[in-house]
């Protein structure tokens, strides 16, 4: 078990959760240091079958979000394996899930089951609705919990329009993050109390959140609010607008802002027109308001606007596509692309940890783990002698991954 300086240094997780939010919880958490041990079905998480796109047979999308963690692999149809996790849970600190509403219950392994023989046990459940109210028993998919949430609904160019999702799975990402704080809190609470307790948390309300400003537009007025494409519903201009190369977006809301802005475009005299003077009327008169600054942004590159608004110490910046991002000087120097070496794909770039701790800094320094990549370790570590792993892998109760799996350390089109 590779040694950890991060500030959730010691807490064991065991992540019986699957796809996106329940392993983004875990990625989390074993960025920060914590020991993670992921529990997969024998024939893996379904993740893994997300391809393409892959690399020397591992899908990108089930290394990007299971970095960091240990993984074993049980067949929780048979006893003996699910005796093995009943041994894991009852020294663990934290387990992640996010199966059906009763399917722990069906294996034993509720809350009030595990707490009766672990009553430090964290126990993080995220779910498509949470677990109680009218929805509880669904199941949980991004696009419905967006489409639910009302995200939909303000997402997209403007009114009258189909509706559309946000690209990235939003609500997923969110859930993993929120279930993430809410273990950190809860621990906090260990050290006090020791005592733990459930964390319940859900796609819907992870993309509910995200509509703050709408939501308080709506509480205030009666309205309902609407797409706005790239604009802000309560600043202007604060959106994106086209160059003579491609997009800029620009942020000149507040009024110093603004007069700045028009210096660097040369329009002084907008300020003059009543229909431009304060954030307010900006507001109501946005549609004209953003042809008219599109027909003095399209005369220059995004570079060149740019410079002039960084001298004017005006907010904006480029409109990056993925792969910009990923070579923007400031990604870099952030770490927030790191590699990692994988016992097949070789070195893979990954995503990097967005908290820095100036004392206990998070790391990225193991890849996601093959099918079973670490059973035979955590098997180990439980007591079982040899003999007894390699009969529990004979009756694929366990499985586990081949140990002379060859190393590979480059990858065709790896950058790092």
């Amino acid at each position: 078990m590779n040694a950890s300086t991060g500030p959730l240094a010691g807490l064991r997780v065991i992540e019986l959760a699957h796809i996106m939010a329940g392993p983004v919880c875990g990625l989390m958490l074993a960025d920060m240091g914590a020991d993670v041990i992921k529990v997969e079905k024998p024939n893996g998480d379904d993740s893994r079958r997300f391809v393409p796109p892959e690399i020397e047979g591992e899908a990108a999308a089930y290394m990007m979000v299971n970095r960091n963690k240990r993984g074993i692999a049980l067949n929780l149809k048979d006893p003996e394996a699910l005796e093995i996790l009943h041994q894991l849970l009852a020294d663990a600190d934290v387990v992640i899930e996010n199966y059906r509403k009763g399917t722990m219950e069906k294996l034993g392994l509720s809350y009030e089951d595990l707490a009766k023989i672990n009553p430090r046990l964290i126990y993080c459940e995220i779910s498509g609705f949470g677990r109680t109210g009218p929805y509880a028993e669904r199941g949980g998919f991004d696009l419905i919990a967006q489409g639910m949430s009302g995200l939909m609904s303000i997402t997209g160019e403007g009114p009258n329009r189909p509706p559309v999702k946000v690209a990235a799975p939003i609500s997923d990402i969110n859930a993993g993050i929120l279930a993430a704080m809410g273990v950190c809190a809860a621990y906090s609470n260990v050290l006090q109390t020791g005592r733990g307790q459930k964390v319940d948390t859900s796609l819907f309300e992870a993309a509910i959140v995200q509509t703050y400003w709408q939501s308080a537009i709506a509480f205030a007025t009666g309205d309902k609010p609407v797409p706005l494409g790239s604009a802000h519903p309560l600043n202007a201009p604060y959106q994106s607008f086209q160059t003579s190369d491609g997009w800029i977006n620009v942020g000149a809301a507040n009024q110093s802002n603004w007069l700045r802005f028009l210096g660097v475009i040369g329009a002084p005299e907008l300020n003059d027109d009543p229909r431009f003077s304060s954030n307010a009327v900006r507001i109501r008169n946005l549609p004209a308001l953003v042809d008219i600054l599109n027909g003095f942004l399209v005369q220059q590159t995004t570079a060149t606007w740019l410079e002039r608004m960084e001298q004017a110490e005006l907010p904006a910046g480029p409109v990056n596509d993925i792969m910009q991002m990923h070579d923007d000087p400031q990604t870099r120097a952030r770490d927030m692309i790191v590699a990692v070496d994988h016992p097949k794909a070789g070195k893979v770039d990954t995503i990097g940890h967005p908290v820095k701790f100036s004392r206990t800094p998070a790391s990225i320094d193991r890849a996601a783990p093959l099918l079973g990549q670490h059973t035979r370790d955590v098997l180990s570590e439980l007591g079982c002698d040899d003999d007894r792993i390699e009969a529990l892998i004979r009756t694929r109760a366990v499985i586990a991954a081949d140990p002379a799996v060859p190393r590979k350390f480059t990858v065709k089109g790896n950058n790092s």
